[in-house]
C-alpha cells in the first residue's frame, strides 16, 4: 500500500509547475478579454453619442459615417418616391404664340395701311382630383395672357384676321394683359356593370366651371387651333357661333357651364360621344347678370374610317336664349352645325363646316367652310404642313331687306352705306414649318372678297407671320 500512495504524491509533485502555468495564462486571458469588453462598450457608446445626431464628424467611427450615409441615401430615396407618387397625373402644357400682320389701307378701318405685331402665351395645368367609388375626378385650370390687338379691318363678317390677338382697350399699351381663361372639375364615371373599372369602355363625363365651349363642342383636327393652322375666325370655329356671336362667351370666349357626355369606345376606330352643353351667355357669361336664358347646346360625335383612313364627324344645335342682334337688341337665336375632318391620304387631311341659324336679327345666317392641310411628307418635311381654306358667309334675309328699307335720317341711302346682296367669301393660306419639336414658323396669306356682302366694297389682302413655342 505504500508504494501507490508514494507513487501519487510523487506524480502530484510533478504536475504542479503546469497547473501553476494554466492558471497564469488562463489570468492572462481572462484580463484580455475584459479589456476587450471595456473597449466595446466605450465604441458603443461613442457610437450611441454619434447616432443621436444627424450631423457627421470626422472624428466619428467609420460605422457611424457609413450607417448616417446609408439612411440619408434611403431618406432621399423616400422623398422622391412620394414626390413622384405626388406628381403623378399632372401634366403642364404651354405655349407663347407671336404674330405680324399687314393689310393697306383699303382694307382698314383706320383707311390707312396697318403693320401690327401681338403675343399670346397660354398656360394650362391638368390636376387629379381625387376620387368617389369607381369615379375619378380632373382639375383643368387654364392661364391666358397677351398683348397687342393687332390689325383691324373695314366691316366684314369674318371678324378679326388674327383670332391669337388677345388684349382690351382699357389696357395701358405698356401692360401685358392675363386672365384666369378657364378653370373646371371634371369627374369621369364609368359604366362597368360586373366588369373591373379598368375594363369599361363606356363612361359619364360631367364638367362644370369656367369653359371654352369649343373645347367640347364643334371641335375639328386640323381647324380649331389658329396658333398652329388658320388665323382667321371664321376657319377656326363655326362662323355662326364664333365671328356671329351666337356663342354667347365673355369678350375672351369663356362663360360658366356645365357639360355632360357619354363616351361610348367599345369598337375601336368607331367611337361615338353624345354631350350637352349648359353655359351662361351674355350678361350671364361675365357675371354681370343672371344666368336666366342660358346657351344650350347638343352634340352627337363619331370616329369613321375611309378607306382604312380615320376621321371624325359632329352634328350639333344650339339656342342660344340671350343672342345678340346686329342692332344690338338681345332676342332668342337657334341653329344647326357640323363639323367634320377626313384623312384621305397619307399626306392630306380635308375639314368642312356648315352652320345655319334662324331667329334673332343677323348680319349672316348661313356659313360654309371648307380647307384641308398637307403634311410635308412628299418632300421629305414630314413635321410641316401647308393649309388652304375656304370660306362664304351668306348675308341674312333680314340684313338685306332692313338695309334696303332703313333710311332714318331721310336722306334716300341706306343707313348701312350700301345694299348688301349675295355673301363674303374669303380665303386662307399658311406654311408651317417646323424647326425643332418645340418651335415653328408660319408665313399666312388672307382674303376676302365682298366683306360684309358689299359688291362694291375693295377686296381685303393679309399678309402675316407667326412665329409659335410651345411644350
Amino acid at each position: 500500500m505504500r508504494r501507490p500512495m508514494i507513487a501519487a504524491l510523487v506524480a502530484a509533485g510533478l504536475a504542479a509547475p503546469a497547473i501553476a502555468d494554466d492558471t497564469t495564462a488562463l489570468r492572462a486571458e481572462l484580463q484580455r478579454l475584459a479589456d476587450r469588453i471595456e473597449a466595446l462598450e466605450k465604441q458603443n457608446k461613442d457610437m450611441e453619442k454619434a447616432l443621436a445626431t444627424e450631423r457627421l464628424s470626422e472624428k466619428e467611427p467609420e460605422v457611424v459615417t457609413r450607417l448616417k450615409a446609408v439612411e440619408f441615401q434611403t431618406l432621399s430615396m423616400q422623398k422622391q418616391a412620394r414626390q413622384i407618387e405626388y406628381l403623378e397625373g399632372i401634366s403642364v402644357g404651354a405655349s407663347l404664340a407671336g404674330v405680324w400682320q399687314e393689310a393697306g389701307a383699303g382694307a382698314t378701318s383706320s383707311r390707312q395701311r396697318e403693320s401690327l405685331a401681338n403675343y399670346r402665351g397660354d398656360l394650362s395645368v391638368t390636376l387629379p382630383g381625387g376620387t368617389m367609388g369607381d369615379a375619378e375626378g380632373k382639375i383643368f385650370t387654364h392661364l391666358r395672357f397677351g398683348q397687342g390687338n393687332g390689325v383691324a379691318l373695314k366691316p366684314t363678317f369674318t371678324g378679326t384676321p388674327n383670332t391669337t390677338a388677345f388684349e382690351i382697350g382699357s389696357t395701358p399699351a405698356d401692360d401685358s394683359f392675363a386672365i384666369l381663361a378657364q378653370a373646371w372639375y371634371q369627374l369621369k364615371i364609368p359604366l362597368v356593370g360586373d366588369a373591373a373599372k379598368r375594363d369599361a369602355r363606356e363612361h359619364i363625363h360631367v364638367t362644370a366651371g369656367k369653359i371654352d365651349p369649343f373645347v367640347f363642342f364643334d371641335q375639328n383636327a386640323i381647324a380649331d387651333d389658329e396658333t398652329t393652322r388658320f388665323m382667321n375666325n371664321v376657319f377656326v370655329h363655326n362662323p355662326l357661333l364664333d365671328s356671329g356671336g351666337d356663342i354667347g362667351a365673355d369678350a375672351y370666349g369663356f362663360a360658366p357651364g356645365a357639360v355632360f357626355q357619354y363616351v361610348n369606345e367599345q369598337n375601336k376606330g368607331a367611337e361615338w360621344t353624345l354631350s350637352l352643353g349648359v353655359f351662361g351667355s351674355a350678361g350671364g357669361a361675365n357675371f354681370t347678370d343672371s344666368p336666366a336664358h342660358p346657351l344650350l347646346i347638343a352634340q352627337a360625335e363619331t370616329n369613321a374610317r375611309f378607306a382604312y383612313l380615320p376621321g371624325t364627324y359632329r352634328a350639333y344645335l344650339w339656342n342660344n336664349g340671350r343672342g345678340v342682334d346686329w342692332d344690338g337688341a338681345i332676342r332668342n337665336h337657334s341653329g344647326i352645325g357640323v363639323s367634320a375632318n377626313q384623312k384621305v391620304a397619307d399626306a392630306l387631311t380635308l375639314f368642312g363646316r356648315y352652320g345655319h341659324q334662324w331667329g334673332g336679327r343677323v348680319r349672316f345666317d348661313r356659313a360654309l367652310t371648307l380647307g384641308g392641310e398637307f403634311d410635308g411628307s412628299g418632300w421629305s418635311r414630314a413635321a410641316d404642313g401647308l393649309g388652304i381654306a375656304f370660306g362664304v358667309a351668306s348675308a341674312s334675309t333680314f340684313l338685306r331687306n332692313e338695309a334696303a328699307v332703313a333710311d332714318a335720317d331721310g336722306d334716300g341711302v341706306p343707313d348701312l352705306g350700301y345694299r348688301p346682296s349675295g355673301s363674303e367669301k374669303q380665303m386662307e393660306i399658311y406654311y408651317r414649318w417646323k424647326l425643332n419639336k418645340n418651335v415653328d414658323l408660319s408665313p399666312d396669306y388672307q382674303l376676302i372678297r365682298r366683306p360684309a356682302a358689299n359688291g362694291a366694297a375693295e377686296q381685303i389682302h393679309v399678309i402675316g407671320l407667326r412665329a409659335r413655342l410651345g411644350i
